[in-house]
């Protein structure tokens, strides 16, 4: 990048979700992409110093929750009723989110992998009201890259 060229931030309202190849539109929100990995603490046992020194430990990736307006559509719901009839290892998926810039180019990508829906919220409802019914479904899953 040269100097004084100025990169703007994407903005985070218009993205997709991928899950399995197979595309998912109309998500409110994604939330969760979240990867951390554990420190360990440990002294030598002849350090002068007293000195905790620290070693990497286990990769952390937190749940991912997809939010979306409920259609007719069944295909999640009858995911997650894969995994409560106990087919779980038939039930992981791959998947991505897929951050657009305006235009609607790909600009930024987050893969999941080995992915299955843990959690299903379903909406809540009121007469009074004039919102659309949002259900909610969390994925675990066992690895997040971003590849773009």
């Amino acid at each position: 990048m040269a100097t004084g060229e100025r990169r703007d931030p994407f903005r985070g309202f218009k993205f997709r979700v991928q899950i399995g190849g197979i595309q998912r539109a109309g998500f409110r929100e994604v939330s969760g992409l979240d990867a951390a990995t554990d420190s360990i603490d440990y002294r030598e046992g002849d350090d002068k110093t007293l000195t905790i020194h620290k070693l990497p430990g286990l990769k952390k990736f937190a749940n991912i929750t997809l939010k979306r307006g409920i259609t007719n559509d069944l295909d999640l719901w009858k995911w997650r009723k894969q995994v409560m009839d106990g087919k779980i290892k038939e039930a992981r998926q791959n998947g991505s989110i897929i951050l657009m810039d305006d235009e609607g180019n790909d600009v930024a990508q987050w893969d999941f992998v080995a992915a299955w829906p843990t959690k299903w919220t379903g909406p809540g409802f009121n007469a009074t009201a004039n919102e659309v019914a949002i259900d909610t479904i969390e994925l675990t899953h066992e690895g997040l890259d971003r590849t773009k």
